[in-house]
């Protein structure tokens, strides 16, 4: 929003007169059109009933009744039908299946978006019972000094997070933790780190110890490859939030004066021997924030960094993408497709390093992309430029 842009605005009806509040969204969603008031006696049922209907609920009751409220709101939303619907059929194919997934996620986002909380200036939510929130909020909306609506379910997510960012996230490969803040992907996924952590550092960075990080979110790759000695690491993001929580985990760690952080498209300037990137795994669109360090549309980031890398290699240098193939079992992308921008690129594949997920997604054979998470590798490309 630019700054001559009006702030987005929610109306609604309360006691006889017309009200209106700023209405807040770190996902981007529209203010909703129709808003009536809830409260301690609303049921779940009819609390559900309006939301599918497009209808929002500002609540006016207990805080910890509300959360209870939402949470029977998703169960309604989990549950599955006893029998399928008459002449429904099943997904013809797991790319199918991705999307109807996919669909139906962001159904359920939007529904459970529909229960929306009040907050007085300075971020106090006006309710009985409600926590103080106001660090959680402050960390994604910077202070504020006007009353305004917000979703009860994104409010959670700021709590959410707001406890990652205190606790951190254990890293084996660091013997620490890493501080994810609020819409920075955190590094649950831990086995491609262990990937970083192992493969042997090109002979290059003998001669000139420095190493690009391209696209470098929390900083937890820069972090590893400064612990295993390269004395120079350029680690580059366009997310401002990600720049700022890269360079408070790596101060943390002890490795700001190793590390630079810096804010570009993919590459620094220069070259490097070794250059390393993580774009986001999955070639669709993403529907939230957070969703960027996940899903790539058109592996727009993939075929970016493959593009640009042989221009930023020193020579007998390496470039490492660190990608998993869950893509390929969603036939979202084909190991051909990935193997023919390498070519084009003029990169040649030195080496493969690959690793088993241990999410528990893996093992849940409910998940709808059971399939293709139970088959699913994740690889340290080895990357050369062709002689």
């Amino acid at each position: 929003m630019s700054a001559n842009s009006p702030e987005p605005t929610i109306h609604w009806t309360e006691d006889g007169a017309e009200r209106s509040a700023r209405w807040r969204s770190e996902a981007g969603v529209p203010a909703p059109r129709r808003v009536v008031i809830a409260d301690d006696t609303t049921s779940a049922d009819t609390a559900y009933r309006l939301a599918c209907e497009g209808t929002a609920l500002l609540w006016r009751g207990d805080f910890q009744n509300a959360r209870q409220l939402l949470q029977a709101m998703a169960r309604r939303t989990d549950r599955k039908p006893r029998r399928p619907a008459k002449g429904a059929k099943a997904p013809a194919s797991v790319t199918e299946a991705f999307h109807l997934h996919r669909l139906a996620q962001s159904q359920r986002a939007r529904t459970l978006g529909m229960l929306l909380i009040p907050f007085d200036a300075d971020h106090v939510v006006p309710l009985r019972r409600a926590p103080d929130v106001h660090e959680a909020c402050v960390q994604v909306h910077g202070e504020t000094d006007a009353p305004y609506v917000a979703s009860l379910r994104e409010l959670l997510g700021m709590i959410g997070a707001y406890e990652w960012r205190r606790k951190g996230v254990e890293i084996p490969a660091l013997e620490d933790r890493i501080h994810p803040w609020y819409g920075v992907f955190s590094p649950v996924r831990g086995e491609y780190l262990d990937l970083v952590a192992a493969e042997p550092l090109p002979a290059g960075l003998a001669k000139s110890s420095l190493a690009f990080d391209i696209g470098t979110g929390t900083g937890v790759i820069a972090a590893v490859l400064a612990r295993r000695g390269v004395k120079r690491v350029v680690a580059t993001d366009q997310d401002p939030r990600a720049l700022a929580c890269a360079r408070a985990n790596l101060a943390q760690l002890g490795y700001a004066d190793s590390v630079e952080v810096t804010e570009a498209d993919l590459f620094p300037a220069g070259r490097a021997p070794l250059v390393v990137c993580n774009p986001p795994w999955v070639p669709a669109r993403p529907s939230s924030p957070i969703e960027h360090a996940v899903f790539d549309p058109e592996s727009r980031m993939l075929r970016g960094f493959l593009s640009g890398l042989a221009a930023h290699l020193e020579p007998g240098g390496e470039g490492w993408l660190l990608l998993s193939d869950f893509a390929e079992h969603l036939g979202l992308r084909t190991r051909e497709e990935l193997l023919g921008w390498i070519e084009a690129a003029g990169l040649v594949v030195a080496g493969r390093s690959d690793i088993r997920p241990r999410h528990p997604k893996a093992a849940d054979a409910d998940d709808p992309l059971h399939a293709a998470r139970v088959a699913e590798v994740t690889s340290l490309w080895k990357l050369r430029v062709k002689a």
